[in-house]
C-alpha cells in the first residue's frame, strides 16, 4: 500500500487575452484537481521566474510590466499563503532563468532591458540580498539553465542578435563560467531536462523555423547526440519529469497554439 503522493502547484502572474498584466496567483491540489485563488503578487508580472527553494517558499524574480522591466522580487510563504517583498535584483530584467543551487542560493542568468543581458546574480535566501557574479560569455535571453547533478549549471541557446547553439557551463564553486560543446541546432524558447540518468534532454524551440528536433547532453563527456524527433514541432511549451522518468512534452506555439502532448 502506497499513499497518494500530493502535489501543490503554484501559477503566479501572467497576462490574459485582453492584454492586462496579472497579479494574481492560483494554487492547484493534486488530490481534489481543483484551482483555488491564494494571495496576490504585490506587483503584476509577465515573463518572469518562479523558483521552489529549499525552505518551501516561492521566489518571483523580474518580469516584464507594460513598458518596463521590472527588478522586483517577492517570497511567497504556503502557510500564510502571502506574498513579501524581498531583495531586489541589481538589474531589471525579463525572458531570464533562475535555477535553486544545490547549496540553495538562486542563480539568475541574462535575460532583457532595452538590450539582451549577460549578467548575473546570486541571492542568498537567509540575508535575502543579491550578489552579482562573473557575467556570462554571452549576452543572451529565453535560452535555458539546468542543474546538473555534479553542481553545475549548463546554460544551452537563447536569443541575442540571432538564436544561438553555443553553451556555457557555471561552477558555483568557483563563480566562472567556461564554455562546452555546441548544439546541433540554434535554438531559443525551447525545454532543457535533467533526467534521471544525469543527462540533459533539449526539445523544440525556435530556430530559423518552429523545431521539432531533440537532442541529448552528456556531462561525462561534453557531447551532444541528436534522437528521435517530436512529433509536432513546438516552442515556449513545458516539460515535465514524471515519477518513472519519463518527460511529459505539452502545448506550445508553432505559429498557432498547440494543445497536444507527447512522452520521452
Amino acid at each position: 500500500f502506497r499513499l497518494p503522493v500530493v502535489v501543490h502547484i503554484s501559477v503566479t502572474g501572467g497576462h490574459n487575452a485582453d492584454g492586462d498584466y496579472l497579479n494574481s496567483t492560483e494554487l492547484y491540489d493534486s488530490t481534489t484537481g481543483m484551482w483555488t485563488a491564494t494571495g496576490d503578487l504585490n506587483n503584476a508580472r509577465f515573463d518572469h521566474t518562479a523558483s521552489v527553494l529549499t525552505n518551501g517558499r516561492v521566489l518571483v524574480t523580474g518580469g516584464y510590466y507594460y513598458d518596463h522591466r521590472i527588478n522586483s522580487s517577492e517570497l511567497y510563504d504556503p502557510v500564510t499563503e502571502m506574498w513579501t517583498t524581498t531583495g531586489s535584483l541589481n538589474d531589471a530584467r525579463s525572458g531570464h532563468t533562475a535555477s535553486v543551487l544545490t547549496n540553495g542560493n538562486v542563480l539568475v542568468t541574462g535575460g532583457y532591458n532595452h538590450n539582451q543581458l549577460k549578467s548575473v546574480e546570486l541571492y542568498d535566501p537567509v540575508t535575502e540580498i543579491w550578489t552579482t557574479t562573473d557575467s556570462m560569455i554571452d549576452a543572451r535571453e529565453y535560452h535555458r539553465a539546468s542543474v546538473l547533478t555534479n553542481g553545475k549549471v549548463l546554460v544551452t541557446g537563447g536569443l541575442n542578435a540571432h538564436a544561438l547553439k553555443n553553451c556555457i557551463l557555471y561552477d558555483p564553486s568557483t563563480e566562472t563560467w567556461t564554455n562546452t560543446t555546441d548544439m546541433h541546432h540554434v535554438r531559443w524558447g525551447h525545454t532543457a531536462s535533467v533526467l534521471t540518468n544525469g543527462q540533459v534532454l533539449v526539445t523544440g524551440g525556435s530556430g530559423s523555423s518552429y523545431l521539432n528536433n531533440a537532442e541529448l547532453y552528456d556531462p561525462l563527456t561534453a557531447t551532444w547526440t541528436t534522437i528521435a524527433h517530436m512529433n509536432h514541432a513546438r516552442s515556449g511549451h513545458t516539460a515535465s519529469i514524471l515519477t518513472n522518468g519519463r518527460v511529459l512534452v505539452t502545448a506550445g506555439f508553432n505559429g498557432l497554439t498547440i494543445n497536444s502532448a507527447e512522452l520521452y
